[in-house]
C-alpha cells in the first residue's frame, strides 16, 4: 500500500500539469509572474535550472486584463525591423486592440530566463481572449489558481442602501446645478 502512495505521489511530482489562470481585471504583470513561476517548474521540489521540468499554464480573459494608472496611453512596446527608419513603438492600447493576447504574452516573455529553454516554455503557455477554451484543453486542466487581486465591484453592483451609507465627501451648495 505504501507503495501505492509513493508512486503516485512521484508521478504527481514528475508529470506536468495545466493550471488554469482568470485574467479578468488583474495587472499583466502579476499574471506573468505566477506564470513564469509555474512554466519553469520553481514551484516543484525537483526544480533545478537546467532541467525542464515546468507545467503548461492557460490564462483566459486576457481580453479583459487591467492597467493601473494611465498605462494604457504612457507603456510603450517597441520594436525593430534591423531596417534603417524601422523603429516601431506602439501604446499599451494599440497593441491590446491589435492583439488581445499580445501584451500579457509580452509581459510573460519578459520575465522568463533569457536563454535557449524560453521558447519552449513559452510553448506550454496557452492565451484564450475570452473564457471559452477548446475541449482538449478543459479535459487537461488539473488546477485552477486563485487571482492574485480581488476584483473590484462596479457600481451598478452596489445596492441603493449600500450606495446611501457611503460617507459624502463634499456637500454642494444650495445654488449649485448638476449638468
Amino acid at each position: 500500500m505504501s507503495s501505492f502512495t509513493k508512486s503516485a505521489q512521484q508521478w504527481a511530482t514528475f508529470a506536468r500539469s495545466w493550471y488554469l489562470i482568470d485574467a479578468r481585471m488583474q495587472p499583466p504583470g502579476k499574471i506573468a509572474t505566477m506564470c513564469a513561476i509555474r512554466l519553469q517548474g520553481k514551484h516543484k521540489p525537483i526544480y533545478h535550472a537546467l532541467s525542464d521540468v515546468g507545467d503548461h499554464v492557460v490564462v483566459m480573459n486576457t481580453r479583459h486584463i487591467a492597467f493601473s494608472g494611465n498605462k494604457w496611453e504612457q507603456k510603450m512596446y517597441s520594436s525593430h525591423t534591423q531596417y534603417p527608419g524601422g523603429f516601431k513603438q506602439v501604446t499599451a492600447t494599440q497593441l491590446h486592440l491589435k492583439d488581445p493576447k499580445a501584451v500579457v504574452k509580452l509581459a510573460v516573455y519578459g520575465m522568463l530566463p533569457r536563454n535557449l529553454s524560453r521558447r519552449t516554455m513559452m510553448q506550454r503557455l496557452h492565451l484564450f481572449p475570452e473564457d471559452e477554451l477548446p475541449e482538449d484543453i478543459l479535459l487537461n486542466l488539473t488546477e485552477e489558481l486563485p487571482q492574485p487581486r480581488e476584483i473590484p465591484r462596479r457600481l451598478n453592483e452596489y445596492s441603493q442602501e449600500e450606495r446611501e451609507a457611503f460617507p459624502t465627501l463634499w456637500t454642494p451648495p444650495e445654488d449649485y446645478r448638476m449638468k
